[in-house]
């Protein structure tokens, strides 16, 4: 190989990888300042608002596991019911 065409090559490969890593060190530093911005206080005291219900001052109440789920109790259907009492096919 040539002097000019070695230098050409190692040329294309430092370049590619300054680049490379250029846009990698961007999209985490994006990813990071983003991170950060979730860090900050929320609640009734600060201007940062989140959702509606921290604006009108009311916190999510969450159901506990047994609590019924509405006439779509998908668990507790008559169909599945009835499966549970009638004996297996092939047995």
């Amino acid at each position: 190989m040539d002097g000019s065409v070695l230098d050409l090559v190692i040329g294309t490969v430092v370049g590619l990888t300054a680049s490379a890593l250029f846009v990698i060190f961007l999209l985490v530093g994006f990813a990071v300042v983003v991170g950060f911005t979730k860090l900050r206080p929320s609640g009734g005291k600060t201007l940062i608002v989140r959702s509606l219900d921290e604006m009108v001052g009311g916190t999510a109440a969450f159901l506990p596991p047994t609590a019924p789920r509405g006439p779509a109790d998908q668990l507790h259907t008559p169909e599945l019911a009835e499966k549970k009492t009638q004996p297996a096919v092939g047995a």
